[in-house]
């Protein structure tokens, strides 16, 4: 009997993955048509096994005639636009509409099933994805969320999705499957019973010990937690690297999000880039990506820890080197491209305030969502605990006029427990204004430093927990997070935020750190407490510009040794040199994009504004004093006969 290629393809992939037949047989249940279940989230530890479950399952659905679309969200950014982008590609659909992509993706086949691997980092985006994208897909979909922190407790205790969605946890192989895995590698059959008395059944465990335990009789970790394991293995297998480059080359590779050529050349001077990365990619320790090599979680953060604590030295090096390297990328990066170099930049920080902002370590089980109409009662219950009757009605008018500007955050109870008010500037009512000091102080302020033409400013009017109003706590980094996400999706085109706070010794210290500047003219009293007003200006380069430069501040990176963001001063010859508004405006603008060139009508709009009334003639007079300050290193701002000017570092 002719047996088709799907089946053999399965039979393959299934032969070189042992265990997990009752995980894979739940999966497999989903497709059957009588299956109530739409969503399932499998979850476990760095190393169990997720993204092989999914490639073994995605072969026997192929297998029983299912349609299969895998995306890896660590290619994805965070917002819905990245997603229905990279969704509509992997189709092969042209829309860029979300309800246009699910209705298509509904329609490819009989039976579909959508996988989204990784998806710890797509936190910014699970509400979306639960409230809004999957309920709109045909029922003939199945969605396998595989990541590894459990699912939002919203999953699990939302009235619509009771039967519709299933948890499958991962745990380690069976001492039988253990066994069987090491055996297949090569390792005989006493010393797989020995190492899998050390690996137990951790399947990155088994494989780094395959690699490189079967000749250490010696080994004895048998009573050490699986984590510490898997660093010891880490540590003895780049011990069995002889190569120095290799071994260099998978430093590197530690500190980075993905290893590209031109990180490895930026990162290691000495190397032929083609050849080390293609040595790097033969190694089991690391896969190709879509966008470069991949190294497992769990071995990176071994390598990068090991590495940090025997010499600080390279590892900041590297971390520099990559930030260089990053930075000149993404300066010419289109936009469909960007999110890469803004998670690249994400993963070089170290600083926790700035990555658990974008990118928060462990579960989350707190849901943020846009606030309902029967929400008000709660909203308004909040506000009045923890401000007085005038400030609450302030929040009330908001309310009334614009409810879509409230978000609420919801315990696993579904109660809301706290909530914020944002939105853009171009979007409010004027008659807000009149009744909100505040708001009006924030216009006021906008209107005396207006932001570029096209570029968005967000008033973030309030934040509040239910028991503990402003003061820092799980529901208020709930909120923050969520903030997040409206920023991701308004990139490159976000300029400022502004916000007020009564607590302001708590977030003082923090908000320096993120470059937030107080509004002196700005604060108001209401209730006979003091609001202190602040504003984020992100600079012509957004988002991506503002963490370039919180990188390289952290990093110790005087900004290629010409401009220091953070203090807004040049610094030439080991000397610095203040600058006015203008002249520290022009040599952002330009020095954030090294190497492009910027016509003056560019320079006008986006640092005197675009009401300025003016000649483009005011630009050559700025630059002609940023020269004059920058002395001996006059040169780095060119001259582009009958367009502009361009910055070139050294």
């Amino acid at each position: 009997m002719v047996r088709r290629v799907s089946e053999l393809l399965a039979e393959r992939a299934t032969e070189s993955f042992l265990g997990r037949t009752e995980e894979i047989a739940i999966l497999l249940r989903m497709l059957e048509t009588d299956g109530d279940l739409a969503v399932m989230h499998v979850h476990g530890a760095a190393g169990i096994g997720k993204s092989s479950l999914l490639e073994v399952y995605a072969a026997q659905a192929r297998a029983q005639g299912a349609t299969v679309v895998r995306l890896d969200c660590r290619v994805i950014e965070p917002t819905p636009r990245g997603f229905t982008h990279e969704l509509a590609s992997a189709i092969g659909h042209g829309a860029e509409e979300a309800n246009e992509i699910a209705d298509r993706l509904s329609q490819i086949g009989g039976r579909v099933v959508l996988t989204l691997d990784t998806y710890e980092v797509l936190h910014l985006l699970d509400t979306w994805l639960r409230l809004a994208f999957i309920p709109s897909l045909g029922d003939n979909v199945k969605v396998v969320l595989a990541g590894r922190e459990p699912p939002n407790p919203a999953w699990n205790v939302a009235p619509e999705w009771q039967g519709w969605f299933g948890v499958l946890s991962l745990g380690p192989l069976n001492d039988d499957e253990a066994i069987d895995v090491l055996m297949r590698a090569g390792v005989s059959e006493p010393d797989s019973i020995r190492i899998n008395r050390v690996a137990r059944g951790h399947p990155l465990a088994l494989k780094l010990a395959a690699s490189t335990v079967a000749q250490r009789p010696e080994l004895d970790l048998e009573e050490v937690a699986i984590p510490t394991v898997v660093r010891e293995l880490t540590r003895l297998y780049l011990a069995d690297v002889d190569d120095p480059m290799t071994r260099r080359g998978i430093e590197a590779s530690s500190v980075v999000r993905r290893t590209t050529q031109s990180l490895l050349g930026a990162m290691l001077a000495d190397a032929v880039p083609h050849d080390l990365y293609e040595r790097l990619g033969a190694l089991p320790i690391l896969e190709y990506g879509r966008d470069g090599l991949i190294m497992h979680d769990a071995v990176r953060e071994a390598v990068a820890a090991a590495l940090k604590a025997s010499d600080p030295a390279r590892y900041q090096d590297y971390r520099r080197s990559a930030w260089r390297q990053l930075r000149s990328e993404a300066s010419a990066a289109a936009i469909a491209d960007l999110w890469r170099y803004t998670a690249d930049m994400l993963y070089i920080v170290e600083n926790p305030t700035i990555r658990e902002a974008f990118f928060p370590s462990g579960g989350q089980h707190l849901a943020v969502e846009p606030a309902l109409m029967e929400d008000e009662g709660p909203i308004m219950a909040i506000t009045r605990r923890h401000d007085g009757p005038r400030a609450a009605e302030v929040i009330e008018d908001w309310w009334e006029r614009t409810p879509h500007a409230f978000h609420v955050v919801r315990d696993k109870d579904r109660s809301v427990v706290g909530f914020y008010c944002m939105l853009d500037s171009d979007q409010i009512p004027r008659a807000s204004l009149e009744y909100d000091p505040i708001a009006a102080a924030w216009m006021a302020h906008l209107d005396d430093v207006p932001a570029p033409e096209r570029q968005r400013v967000l008033f973030l009017r309030r934040w509040l927990c239910k028991d503990g109003g402003e003061t820092p706590s799980p529901v208020q980094a709930a909120c923050w997070l969520d903030i997040k996400r409206v920023y991701m999706e308004l990139r490159p085109n976000l300029r400022r935020v502004y916000v007020a706070v009564r607590d302001l010794p708590t977030y003082a210290p923090v908000a320096q750190e993120l470059g937030i500047s107080p509004i002196d003219n700005a604060h108001r009293k209401l209730d006979g407490a003091l609001y202190h007003s602040a504003v984020l200006d992100l600079g012509p380069g957004s988002v991506d510009g503002w963490l370039t430069g919180l990188v390289a501040t952290e990093l110790g990176v005087e900004e290629d040794g010409v401009l220091d963001v953070g203090a807004r001063e040049l610094v030439v010859g080991g000397h610095r040199v203040g600058l006015t508004k203008l002249e520290f405006g022009v040599m952002r603008h330009l020095y954030e994009r090294e190497g492009r060139a910027v016509s003056r009508a560019d320079l006008v709009e986006n640092v005197w504004g675009y009401d300025y009334q003016g000649g483009s003639n005011v630009v050559d007079v700025v630059v002609r004093s940023l020269r004059k300050k920058l002395g001996e290193s006059a040169s780095v701002v060119q001259t582009v006969r009958g367009v502009g000017y361009r910055f070139r570092g050294a």
